[in-house]
C-alpha cells in the first residue's frame, strides 16, 4: 500500500508500518489504543519509508478519501459492532484499551450492513474490513479474564 492512514496507534502501528510499500507513508493521527507505538524501525528505515503526523484533512481532501473509498481503495475497519444499549461497555473497553483497532455502535439499525448499497463490492474487500475481527474475539476472553480479576464488570462497575 503506497499510503496507511493509521488511527488505532499501539495496537496496530506495527501492521502499519510493515505493510506500507517501500517508499509508501503512513498517516497517523490520534491513538486511541495507546500513544506508546512500537515498530520494527528496519521496515521504514530500509524501505525508504515516511511516518505523517496529520489531523486527516481538509474539505478537498476529505471528498478524496469518499471517493477513495467508492472505488473501494480505502477499507474501513472495525474490529468490534456494539448494539446500542451497550454503549457503556465500549465507552469503557475504549477508555481502557481493551479493544483493538476500530469499534462502532449501532445507533439507527438492529444489526450489521443494513447500510451497504454495493453488496458485490463489499463481498470483495470483506477479507481487508473484517481484517481485526478475529484479533477482537481472541481478545474478548482475555478482557472477560482481567475484567474479573479486577472486580469490574459490565459497563464498567464494581460488583
Amino acid at each position: 500500500m503506497d499510503i496507511v492512514f493509521e488511527h488505532p496507534g499501539r495496537e496496530t502501528f506495527g501492521a502499519s508500518v510493515y505493510v506500507t510499500r517501500k517508499g509508501g507513508t503512513v498517516v497517523t493521527c490520534a491513538s486511541t489504543s495507546g500513544y506508546q507505538h512500537e515498530y520494527d524501525n528496519r521496515y521504514l528505515w530500509m524501505s525508504l519509508k515516511k511516518i505523517v503526523g496529520s489531523h486527516f484533512a481538509n474539505y478537498r481532501e476529505a471528498w478524496e478519501a469518499n471517493r477513495l473509498i467508492a472505488k473501494g481503495k480505502i477499507h474501513p475497519t472495525l474490529s468490534r459492532t456494539y448494539p446500542l444499549d451497550e454503549t457503556g461497555q465500549a465507552t469503557y473497553d475504549v477508555h481502557r484499551n481493551l479493544h483493538q483497532g476500530k469499534v462502532g455502535v449501532l445507533c439507527l439499525a438492529p444489526e450489521e450492513g443494513l447500510g451497504v448499497r454495493d453488496r458485490e463490492k463489499r463481498d470483495r474487500h470483506l477479507d481487508a474490513i473484517n481484517l481485526f475481527r478475529d484479533a477482537e474475539r481472541s481478545g474478548t476472553d482475555q478482557h472477560s479474564r482481567h475484567a474479573e480479576r479486577s472486580g469490574t464488570y459490565k459497563h464498567g462497575r464494581n460488583a
